[in-house]
C-alpha cells in the first residue's frame, strides 16, 4: 500500500493516527450512518450486500466474523441469508456499535450476532477460529492494509473464505466521469448536509480513489497467503466483491 494511501485521515487539521481518526469519524457521523449510505448509493449498495453473503453459501459457515461491521447491516443480512449459529462483528467506533445494538435488540438477534469494540488490524481472536471472515466497505479504512489482511487469514480456518466488499473507481467512459462527479462533488454536499460532518464525506471519495482495487487488492491477499482470491466487479465498476479462499 502507498504511504499515501495509508496516511490519508478525515480530518486533515486534526492530530492522531489514522485509525484514531476513523474512530472518531464513524462516531461522529454513526447516527445518520445508514441513512447517507442508501442516499450515496441510491440503495444499490443493499444488491451488493446480498451478492457478497451469497458468495458464502456454498461453505455454509457457521461461526462469522465481521470486521469494521459499523452499525451491523452487513451482518443482520447474512444472518437472514446463511443462517449461521454465531456472528461476531468488531468494529473501533463505539458509536457504530452503539447502534447496532440497538438493532440487534430490536430484532432479538442477541443469540446469533455479538458485537464488540476491537482494532480490525489486531484482532483478539485465536489462529483458525471462523469459517468465514467478511468486510463491508471497511478495509480502505485500515490504517495498514496487508498487516489487516494477514490478520484475517490468521483468524479464518483452513479452507475458510474471507469476502471482501468495497468501492472501486470505474475505469470507463462516461461513467469514470459521472462517478467522480457524483462522489468528489455532491457527496460531500450531501454528507454535510445530512450528517454535518463534511470532513467525513470528503475523506470518503479520497479513500476511494487512493485504494489499491481489482487485481492490485487480489496482489496483497495472495502476499499474505490466500490461495485463490476471485475477483467481481459490480455496477460498472462501482465496487468490487473479492472472494479469497484459505
Amino acid at each position: 500500500m502507498s504511504n499515501d494511501a495509508s496516511t490519508l485521515k478525515p480530518y486533515k487539521s486534526k492530530d492522531g493516527g489514522k485509525k484514531e481518526q476513523v474512530a472518531d469519524m464513524f462516531n461522529n457521523i454513526s447516527k445518520t450512518y445508514d441513512l447517507l449510505n442508501r442516499v450515496m448509493t441510491m440503495g444499490i449498495d443493499t444488491i451488493w450486500r446480498k451478492k457478497a453473503i451469497r458468495s458464502l453459501k456454498n461453505i455454509q459457515p457457521q461461526l462469522i466474523l465481521d470486521v469494521a461491521t459499523g452499525t451491523g447491516d452487513f451482518a443482520i443480512e447474512s444472518i437472514r441469508i446463511l443462517n449461521p449459529k454465531k456472528i461476531i462483528g468488531v468494529d473501533i467506533s463505539q458509536g457504530m456499535l452503539e447502534v447496532a445494538a440497538e438493532k440487534i435488540k430490536k430484532k432479538g438477534l442477541q443469540d446469533q450476532f455479538e458485537v464488540q469494540l476491537g482494532d480490525s488490524e489486531k484482532l483478539q481472536f485465536d489462529d483458525n477460529t471462523f469459517d468465514a471472515v467478511t468486510v463491508a466497505f471497511g478495509v480502505r479504512n485500515f490504517e495498514n492494509l496487508e498487516q489487516g489482511l494477514a490478520d484475517i487469514y490468521r483468524v479464518l480456518r483452513p479452507g475458510g473464505k474471507a469476502v471482501v466488499l468495497e468501492l472501486s473507481n470505474p475505469t470507463a467512459f462516461p461513467v469514470k466521469q459521472l462517478y467522480h462527479f457524483y462522489f468528489h462533488k455532491l457527496t460531500p454536499a450531501l454528507g454535510k448536509l445530512i450528517s454535518k460532518d463534511a470532513s467525513a464525506y470528503s475523506y470518503l471519495p479520497e479513500s476511494v480513489a487512493r485504494f489499491p482495487d481489482g487485481e492490485r487488492f487480489a496482489k496483497i491477499t495472495s502476499k499474505v497467503g490466500f490461495k485463490e482470491t476471485i475477483v467481481r466487479p459490480q455496477t460498472f465498476g462501482f465496487c468490487t466483491i473479492y472472494e479469497a479462499t484459505k
